[in-house]
């Protein structure tokens, strides 16, 4: 299912983002440009990413240092769209 139509964007795209790092819904917009247009998918990315567990989010919750996640492998994404 679309999540976002603009860019051609699935949940399992958005989970599979969420998956390599991606905790917010700006680090999503930055892998694939989900959220970056009309922004009416902004919500449903937030609740994807809230059901999720997110790796980056646990290491800080316990205290870790969190290191920022290189996300530009995913060009390819936005050829697709």
């Amino acid at each position: 299912m679309y999540v976002c139509s603009c860019f051609g964007v699935t949940e399992a795209q958005v989970k599979k983002h969420a998956e390599d790092g991606a905790c917010t819904p700006r680090q999503i917009a930055s892998a694939c440009k989900a959220g970056t247009d009309c922004g009416s998918c902004v919500r449903r990315i937030q609740a994807i990413l809230g059901r999720g567990a997110c790796p980056r989010r646990e290491l800080a919750d316990q205290g870790r240092p969190v290191l920022s996640t290189d996300l530009s492998g995913y060009d390819a994404l936005d050829e697709a769209a």
